[in-house]
């Protein structure tokens, strides 16, 4: 049995505590401008199918849906950082400046105000081998024309195996990078101007 602690569990345990902040923040009067939903997809694996139902039956019309910031795996340390000396305190941005060039400039001013990790933009290519920009369900957002940000730690040796426990997840760095998506999304529910889509491609947009 793989149990998916880190994929896709600390993933959803990020959604749910990002959720209970901003309602925390609702509740203490300090609610964000906009609206937000936190949705959680099924069916990734299968062919991102969870996310194509939503962006083809939106709650909210695609139109008026300003950034999707899609956490996937944020719990582990993957390949490239075992044994190093910053192993703990880096994180995969992908896809930030891949519509929009407003929000490579939200996330880095927020890093470096509240979270401060190395930001490893590695994989931020849709010519990347591994083709992660095309794997999780940011993907049908972005096809759409909404600016995403894709969140990921990289894989690591239990990736999609049965030893993907709990027992294995870094719960002090599952925390930070959740509060790097938390307070990236604050910061876009409250800003006046909503990303622009400003990035020319010569490919149909998402593909």
């Amino acid at each position: 049995v793989n149990n998916g602690a880190d994929d896709d569990g600390s993933g959803t345990t990020g959604v749910l505590e990002i959720a209970r902040a901003f309602t925390q923040a609702k509740k203490d009067g300090h609610g964000p401008r906009r609206s937000i939903l936190f949705l959680g997809n099924v069916g990734e694996e299968k062919g991102l199918l969870g996310s194509e139902y939503y962006t083809d039956h939106p709650v909210f019309p695609l139109s008026q849906t300003i950034t999707d910031l899609n956490i996937d795996m944020i719990g582990r340390t993957g390949y490239d950082y075992i044994g190093k000396a910053d192993s703990s305190n880096y994180l995969y941005v992908i896809g930030s400046a891949m519509l929009s060039t407003t929000l490579r400039k939200v996330t880095e001013e927020v890093n470096t105000t509240y979270t401060k990790l190395d930001l490893d933009y590695k994989y931020d290519d849709p010519n990347d081998p591994n083709r992660f920009y095309y794997r999780s369900d940011h993907y049908n957002f972005a096809k759409h024309g909404v600016p995403i940000i894709f969140y990921f730690d990289g894989e690591n040796p239990d990736y999609h195996r049965p030893g993907d426990e709990v027992s294995k997840i870094n719960f002090p760095m599952l925390v930070k990078r959740a509060q790097l998506v938390f307070y990236t999304g604050w910061n876009l529910a409250n800003r006046d101007e909503r990303p622009v889509v400003d990035v020319k491609t010569d490919k149909p947009v998402g593909q």
